[in-house]
C-alpha cells in the first residue's frame, strides 16, 4: 500500500511539472514582442476575428448564445473556434497567442499562472454562483456518488467512514472543483488529504462514477441531468462551500499584448459576452436549449452569469487565500488586481 501511495505521489508530481512547464513555456512565448497581435485584420465579412477553442463543455452557453443571438456580430466581432484544447493547455494557448481569449478561468488558475510569469488578465466576469433563493439547478457545481458502491455516503462528512482516500474527479488542478470541494470538506470535518484528485472532463466523470472508478464526481450544470438519469445521488453543491457568489466566479482572459494592440476589440468583446450572459440569465429555458444543441448532451440547466460590467475584485480574495494557505503560491505573490483589469472595459477605460 505504501508503494502505491509513493507511486501516486511521483505520478502527480510528474504531471505537475509537465503542466507548470507548459505554462512557463507559454509565458516565454507570450512575453515575446508582438506574440499576441497576430489577428490584426478584419475577415472577408468585415468582422474582426477573435480566436478561442471550441466549446463543448459547461463553459459553452455565453459563446453559443452570443453567436446564435448575434451579440458578437452586433459589436463587429466574429468568434473563430480553433478546435479542442485540453484543459491544461488552455491558459498557455492564450499566453502564446494560439488563442486570443479564454474563459471563464477561475481565480486560482489565473493566480498560479500569473505567479509563474504569465502576462494575462481578465477583462470581464463570466460565471458566478447564484444566491441561495435562486434555482439550485444553476449552482456552479454538484457532487454525486454511486450508492451501488458507496451506500453509506450521503454527505461529505460520511467520507470519513471510508478506509483510505476518496477518489474525486476534477477537470484539472487549481480550478473550482478542488477549491470548492476542499472548502466543503473543511466545513464538514473531512481532512483535505482524505481526497485523491483524478483528472478527467465532466462528461467522462459521469461514466467513471457509474463504473466505480471514482468515489465522488463533481460536475457542472450541463451534466447534472446525465448524473441524475444514471441514478447517481447528489451529496453537495457549491452553496455548501459558503463562499456566496464568489463560489462560481471566473473571468474571460486575453494576454497583455493583445489587450495593448486591440483595446477597442477587447472592449467590444466584453460588451458582447456580457450581453449574452444577461440574456442567458433572463431566458434560462432558451439558453438551456441552445447549450444542449451546442454541446450535444441533454442539459437541464446552465451556469448562472454576471450580468453587469463591473469586476468585483473582492470575489477573488478567497481563491488566492486558499492557494496561499495550501502552499501552492507564496503569500503576497499575487493580489486581486494582478488578475483582472482594474478599470471598467465596458466604459472604455482600458
Amino acid at each position: 500500500m505504501a508503494e502505491k501511495r509513493t507511486f501516486n505521489k511521483l505520478l502527480m508530481g510528474l504531471l505537475a511539472v509537465l503542466i507548470l512547464g507548459a505554462i512557463g513555456y507559454g509565458a516565454h512565448l507570450g512575453n515575446r514582442p508582438g506574440s499576441g497581435g497576430n489577428v490584426a485584420q478584419t475577415g472577408g465579412n468585415g468582422l474582426f476575428p477573435i480566436k478561442t477553442w471550441t466549446r463543448k463543455d459547461c463553459t459553452a452557453t455565453p459563446w453559443a448564445v452570443g453567436v446564435v443571438k448575434g451579440f458578437f456580430q452586433e459589436e463587429g466581432l466574429e468568434i473563430v473556434f480553433t478546435g479542442d484544447t485540453q484543459a491544461a493547455q488552455q491558459i498557455p494557448s492564450v499566453i502564446n497567442g494560439n488563442n486570443d481569449v479564454g474563459g471563464g478561468f477561475h481565480p486560482n488558475a489565473l493566480a498560479v499562472a500569473i505567479a509563474g510569469g504569465a502576462r494575462i488578465k481578465g477583462v470581464a466576469t463570466a460565471g458566478i454562483d447564484p444566491l441561495p433563493d435562486q434555482d439550485p439547478r444553476l449552482r456552479h457545481m454538484n457532487w454525486y456518488v454511486n450508492q451501488k458502491f458507496t451506500p453509506d455516503i450521503k454527505s461529505f462528512a460520511d467520507l470519513n467512514k471510508l478506509p483510505g482516500q476518496a477518489k474525486f474527479s476534477t477537470i484539472t488542478n487549481n480550478i473550482c472543483a478542488d477549491l470548492l470541494a476542499n472548502k466543503i470538506a473543511d466545513q464538514q470535518g473531512v481532512r483535505r488529504d482524505k481526497i485523491e484528485w483524478i483528472s478527467m472532463p465532466d462528461i467522462q466523470a459521469v461514466q467513471a462514477l457509474k463504473q466505480g472508478l471514482v468515489t465522488v464526481a463533481g460536475v457542472h450544470p450541463p451534466y447534472y441531468k446525465s448524473m441524475e438519469d444514471a441514478g447517481m445521488v447528489k451529496i453537495a453543491d457549491s452553496l455548501d462551500a459558503k463562499l456566496g457568489v464568489a463560489g462560481g466566479v471566473g473571468y474571460y482572459v486575453f494576454n497583455l499584448d493583445f489587450i495593448a494592440q486591440h483595446p477597442e476589440e477587447v472592449k467590444k468583446f466584453a460588451r458582447a459576452i456580457t450581453k449574452a450572459q444577461k440574456w442567458s440569465n433572463e431566458h434560462p429555458e432558451e439558453a438551456r436549449k441552445i447549450t444542449e444543441d451546442w454541446i450535444g448532451v441533454p442539459v437541464n440547466a446552465t451556469h448562472y452569469y454576471a450580468a453587469g460590467a463591473a469586476i468585483d475584485e473582492a470575489l477573488i480574495i478567497p481563491w488566492i487565500e486558499d492557494l496561499e494557505n495550501s502552499g501552492v503560491i507564496p503569500r503576497g505573490k499575487v493580489k486581486p488586481s494582478d488578475l483582472v483589469l482594474s478599470s471598467d472595459v465596458h466604459a472604455g477605460n482600458i
